[in-house]
């Protein structure tokens, strides 16, 4: 069990970290032995415990009565590492000027950032940032670009869990994996140009013709595209005309069917549009009229029909539900009457959102956001794999979108070829599959015609998801799955003494695959850093029976 010493401010953060580090913990109790305190400050009680934890980026009266010199007080960001795992620093952060060989490292400056001095069988460990400041940080704010590939929350959370065990002792979490998989797999699509009729001679028909003529040439001349490819690219410039006189296929049409074919059974989320030609608004005014849509949902009423049938997700592709709760219900209602489906999801158009978004999305009455992600890059806004709840909001969930074909591939933001593509993709399996989660990933409605063709990259990365374990899901069942693990709480010693009960909450959904417990046992891995020890076992949390595990299955 983790005690916590934090200040009432704090109390929030602390709680949504700890759903996401899915370990038995409480707020410090004076009655209760813990065999783990965290403070963020000084231990103001005089608890004892087997590991106590001094999380602050100032001094404490626990470094003045060690005589321990403070460096670096008071300079925010950096980066701090323990060989190759990098964990940056947003806010304080204080380095130890004498201590060598520290748990953590300032990458500019090499001081000591956190420390561990054992005195007899108990011990005690400085960390010199502010560990909850840095979770607020990430959940409202996000991390800058440049820090996107790292999943900053989940090192935090498995530097902690390695400094625990390193220091002798059992650990048990619900880890964020479903049971039988290693990770979950979300595939979504966002649905902005169904079709290039309804388009005419307007930007985005002037950048498909720039892009399949010239734009293919420069990519197949660079490596970036094949030679095939860029034949089909002028071929389909060649048909336009044909295509506006309706003498020619609209080869953005029956994206439904490509996408069907490609991914055969797996599940998936299409995001639909409920508005046409309206750009929406921004808190200063209107939004540019380039994000207003050529199409609305009800128009693909067949399609919409022939995705529910084959198991895939419909949601909303909002306009102004990130800023307008009215707006966002009336949205959200169009597409509960397309779907008959009452539970409906949101991903914002061009992914618009700022601090108020949660609260008006949940007054709005949607069942999860996934607008979280970047444009411009891939990776980590939020920092996190995992589904997690907005510090404002009661209940809705935001389920971070990491990865975005545009993002890869144009110019005009990464601008890599396939194999770097692939590359940058495999780099998110591996993070996922190390610390399990859910990998959300945007292949837009249009991605598999001319002039992107990008279909060869989103086939290879199923495969890969496919042989590394993944439980694939649409988003809304990969937020039920996350509630289901957050409904779920730990009783200590209910069936004597050191031994640890789950117990399922209300939010259990049929048809997911289970919970289970992960015991790591005590003892020194080959490392305190970010890397998991494979010094545990997994326990299988039934839905209809506890789970129950005693000190001695935990040795």
């Amino acid at each position: 069990m983790i005690g916590v010493i934090a200040d009432v401010a704090e109390h929030d953060v602390v709680r949504e970290f700890f759903e996401l580090f899915k370990t038995p913990w409480e707020f410090f109790r004076e009655d209760r032995q813990y065999d783990v305190l965290l403070c963020t400050g000084d231990d103001r009680y005089g608890a004892t415990a087997k590991l106590i934890l001094l999380y602050s980026s100032r001094k404490l009266q626990y470094d003045d009565e060690r005589q321990i010199l403070i460096t670096r007080e008071g300079k925010p960001s950096c980066i701090l590492s323990y060989h190759a795992d990098r964990i940056p620093i947003y806010g304080n952060a204080i380095t130890f000027a004498d201590k060598t060989g520290g748990l953590l490292k300032d990458e500019n400056s090499q001081g000591c950032a956190a420390y561990l001095n054992k005195v007899g069988s108990a011990s005690r460990a400085r960390i010199g940032y502010d560990l909850f400041g840095e979770v607020r940080r990430l959940l409202t704010v996000g991390q800058p670009h440049a820090n996107a590939s790292i999943p900053t929350l989940e090192v935090h959370i498995a530097f902690l869990r390695g400094l625990i065990t390193r220091c002798g002792i059992s650990l048990v979490e619900i880890p964020p994996a479903p049971k039988g998989f290693h990770f979950i797999a979300c595939l979504t699509h966002d649905v902005d140009h169904p079709s290039i009729r309804q388009h005419k001679l307007d930007h985005t028909v002037v950048g498909f013709l720039l892009r399949a003529t010239f734009g293919s040439l420069v990519d197949a001349f660079l490596g970036r595209m094949s030679l095939g490819n860029a034949l089909k690219n002028w071929a389909a410039a060649v048909k336009l005309p044909l295509v506006y006189l309706g003498l020619a296929k609209d080869f953005w049409r029956d994206f439904d069917d490509r996408y069907l074919k490609l991914e055969k059974d797996l599940p998936s989320t299409f995001f639909l549009i409920p508005r046409k030609d309206y750009p929406g608004k921004r808190v200063d005014g209107s939004a540019p009229a380039l994000r207003a849509a050529r199409y609305e949902a009800k128009e693909l009423a067949d399609t919409i029909s022939k995705l529910r049938t084959a198991g895939r997700e419909v949601g909303l592709h909002g306009i102004d539900a990130w800023l307008d709760s009215s707006a966002g219900h009336e949205e959200l209602d169009e597409i509960r009457r397309l779907t008959g489906v009452a539970e409906i999801g949101v991903r914002m158009h061009w992914l618009y959102y700022n601090e108020n978004s949660p609260e008006t999305l949940e007054k709005a009455g949607a069942a999860y956001d996934s607008t979280i992600g970047c444009n411009e890059t891939v990776g980590y806004r939020a920092g996190t794999t995992q589904a997690y709840k907005p510090l404002e909001v009661e209940r809705l969930l935001e389920l971070p979108m990491h990865a975005m074909d545009t993002a890869l591939f144009y110019l005009s933001y990464l601008g890599l070829s396939p194999q770097k593509a692939g590359a940058r993709l495999h780099q998110l399996t591996d993070n996922v599959v190390q610390y399990g989660g859910c990998l959300t990933i945007n292949w837009h409605d249009r991605s598999l015609a001319p002039e992107r063709l990008w279909g060869d990259c989103y086939r290879d990365l199923i495969q890969e998801l496919k042989s590394r374990g993944a439980w694939f899901a649409t988003a809304g069942q990969a937020v039920s799955w996350f509630r289901m693990r957050r409904s779920a709480t730990f009783e200590i010693d209910a069936a004597g003494p050191g031994s640890v009960s789950v117990k399922l909450g209300g939010d259990r959904a049929e048809h997911l695959p289970g919970l289970q417990l992960r015991i790591h046992k005590a003892g020194k891995p080959s490392g305190i850093g970010t890397h998991l020890s494979k010094n545990y076992v997994d326990v299988a949390v039934n839905e209809s029976v506890d789970a129950s595990v005693s000190a001695e299955a935990q040795r």
